[in-house]
């Protein structure tokens, strides 16, 4: 529907112009190239502008200024991705999380492997999966191997797919939106020192290798100053395996989980310190009005942090936490979306 609405816009655009009688030639043909040029299609078949992600994305200009829709026809595209930090205003489409896989199978590192990279800020994507095989893959030790990488500010995801074992989204830096997303994996799957908020998000605990715990969260806050964390809001996790909610990546990690369903795929005792064992005071771990098995804090550390009204506040509302200026909307403006 939302990629329908752009066409339409563009299409009434265009439609308006050359019925108006005054309007000089040339304006008229610069519109409507400018109307066709942000729309690029990806196609394995050959119908569209390009058969791979990483040709239309290099078919954009440095310091791009004007929003560009990437349309990924539904497919299995075996590649690596990189969107780099001077190409901007990039909605990357695909036609549902899953019919539309960008998906590569390299490990060893936990930012180099990555499958998909995205640099660039003012950055949206929808409707489609980031997959690394490479842990999946019968016989292959287990290593980093991440499915995506965000790595700059104003990112948003919508109905995305995060697929992997270890390391599987790599919340690195700047301020990020997830809204109906499914994340996947066994160890540190969700890591970084992004600012971020994941709204109505599925997170699936697979079985790590050699049946240990796994982690669903490695937050790298690295001091009372940074505004970073992790805020989970009316989410879901279940699973096959079992996982703490979080480890401390560095010692002031911050992780919110607000009215999350949790299966008893969660341990006990919630969280762990890890390498910050004596100085759990810095550490922000805290879960509110969550519900299910997994739930129950009877059992939980005893350092788990009980969040005062106008912090709790202060994490929770996107504007305050990380939407100042009202970047997520005017990303929503811009492409054409209710």
């Amino acid at each position: 529907m939302q990629l329908f609405n752009f066409f339409l816009h563009s299409s009434v655009l265009v439609l308006a112009l050359f019925m108006s009688t005054k309007a000089d030639d040339q304006v008229r043909l610069r519109a409507m190239e400018y109307a066709i040029s942000r729309t690029l299609i990806v196609d394995q078949s050959g119908h569209g502008n390009f058969t791979s992600v990483q040709t239309a994305i290099d078919s954009i200009p440095s310091n791009n200024n004007v929003w560009r829709l990437v349309h990924v026809k539904a497919g299995i595209y075996n590649e690596k991705v990189n969107i780099p930090r001077d190409k901007p205003k990039i909605l990357l489409q695909g036609e549902s999380r899953g019919s539309t896989i960008i998906e590569f199978g390299d490990g060893g590192h936990s930012i180099e492997s990555s499958t998909f990279s995205s640099n660039a800020d003012d950055f949206v994507a929808m409707d489609i999966t980031f997959k690394n095989t490479h842990n999946l893959e019968p016989g292959k030790p287990l290593t980093w191997a991440p499915a995506a990488l965000i790595n700059a500010d104003k990112a948003s995801f919508y109905r995305c797919g995060f697929v992997s074992v270890q390391d599987t989204l790599t919340d690195s830096e700047g301020r990020h939106y997830f809204e109906k997303c499914y994340i996947e994996g066994a160890v540190d799957f969700i890591w970084g020192n992004g600012r971020s908020i994941y709204q109505e998000c599925m997170i699936n605990v697979t079985a790590s290798p050699g049946g240990m715990a796994g982690y669903i969260t490695a937050q790298a806050r690295d001091s009372v100053a940074d505004n970073t964390g992790f805020v989970f809001k009316h989410s879901l996790i279940l699973g096959t395996g079992s996982a703490y909610l979080g480890r401390a990546y560095k010692p002031y990690a911050r992780v919110l989980f607000h009215r999350t369903k949790m299966s008893d795929t969660i341990v006990p005792q919630g969280w762990s310190a890890w390498n910050y064992v004596g100085k759990e005071n810095t550490i922000v771990f805290a879960e509110v009005e969550c519900t299910g098995a997994g739930a129950d804090k009877s059992k939980r550390v005893a350092w788990e942090t009980n969040l005062s009204p106008k912090e709790l506040s202060y994490l929770l509302n996107p504007k305050t936490y990380i939407n100042q200026g009202g970047w997520i909307q005017r990303q929503l403006k811009a492409m054409m979306v209710p």
